[in-house]
């Protein structure tokens, strides 16, 4: 089969178009499955350029995020079945083989029912961001309807599902974006306020729309600097969650006085710590999102489909932060 080899930490191009023989099923609760899309994430592009999270595991196949049909299944797998189609996010960090390829194997309590309205290029770039979004918002920072919630890079793969699952909660959304496609293309998608953080002090913008209070909740997507100035635009006894590490030049002295809950969100947790209960709830967080896409009421933007062959510009794209929505790979193009 094609696959995506890494072949060393480094820049795109240590990433390889190779022949390699297809996974087989090694355990009775594993299912095969034809990978029909796989989708990109910044942490592919981390892995790649600092090196996986497991020793030892190169040469390996990146992306956590794939989309396609089962084609086998172990003799103890329950509920799935040959065609059946299915998303997930799972492997891709150095341990287990990722997406970047036209087969993979996974645990069937992984692969989830894929959506019923989109086809598999589209179901790629879900799952990651989905649960990302949903835990920073809901398990983490409790969002409520009535409150405010600040999110940044809102136009990323993140940030515009997060803008939609906080609109459906009933929250009032600010977010940050750059230029005026990416202003468009979050206010398309919901959002109430809009800040071009390149133009505007976007923490001074936040206290003006709320009136001095600041918000209730903020997601950011960003870190560093982002991180320290959310701190003055989040409300007393708010929420701030961050997906990167806040650094150790922070000064928490704002945070404290606010009585500021600061969280953390890496929705990896549960597969490099082989946490299954915790990625049953992901499961269930796919199938909430699953229903909500073919309600109609949430949306994934795939800005374009590449093939594997291509890795290496979309790879090159993200980390310029050219993307709006998310990129996917197809492996039989």
């Amino acid at each position: 089969m094609k696959t995506l080899l890494m072949t060393a930490a480094g820049g795109p191009e240590v990433l390889q178009l190779r022949d390699i023989p297809e996974p087989r099923i090694t355990a009775a609760d594993q299912v095969k499955v034809k990978l029909r899309g796989a989708g990109i994430n910044p942490i592919d592009t981390k892995l790649r350029s600092r090196g996986v999270l497991f020793p030892e595991a190169l040469p390996c196949v990146l992306g956590c995020d794939g989309a396609g049909e089962v084609v086998e299944c172990g003799a103890a797998v329950t509920g799935l079945e040959p065609g059946d189609p299915v998303w997930f996010c799972h492997g891709g960090l150095g341990r287990e083989p990722g997406n970047y390829a036209q087969y993979t194997v996974v645990p069937a309590s992984v692969a989830r029912p894929m959506p019923n309205t989109l086809d598999a290029l589209h179901a790629a770039a879900g799952p990651l961001v989905l649960i990302t979004a949903w835990e920073a918002l809901f398990d983490r920072a409790q969002l409520q309807a009535g409150q405010t919630v600040l999110i940044h890079a809102g136009a990323g793969g993140v940030g515009h599902v997060a803008i939609q699952l906080a609109k459906h909660a009933g929250a009032r959304v600010c977010t940050t974006a750059s230029g005026v496609d990416k202003a468009a293309f979050v206010r398309g998608l919901g959002a109430d306020q809009v800040i071009d953080h390149r133009q505007t002090d976007f923490a001074a913008a936040v206290n003006a729309w709320t009136d001095g209070r600041g918000v209730d909740v903020v997601l950011d997507c960003v870190g560093g600097e982002t991180f320290r100035r959310s701190l003055d635009a989040t409300a007393h006894y708010g929420s701030v969650v961050t997906l990167l590490e806040p650094g150790t030049d922070v000064s928490w002295k704002e945070a404290r006085t606010r009585n500021l809950r600061i969280g953390f969100e890496l929705m990896l947790t549960p597969m490099v710590r082989d946490l299954p209960q915790a990625r049953a709830h992901q499961g269930e967080i796919l199938d909430r999102c699953a229903g909500m896409i073919d309600a109609g009421q949430l949306q994934l933007h795939v800005s374009e489909v590449l093939p594997l062959a291509q890795a290496t510009e979309a790879h090159a794209r993200v980390e310029q932060g050219r993307v709006q929505g998310k990129l996917v790979l197809d492996p039989w193009a």
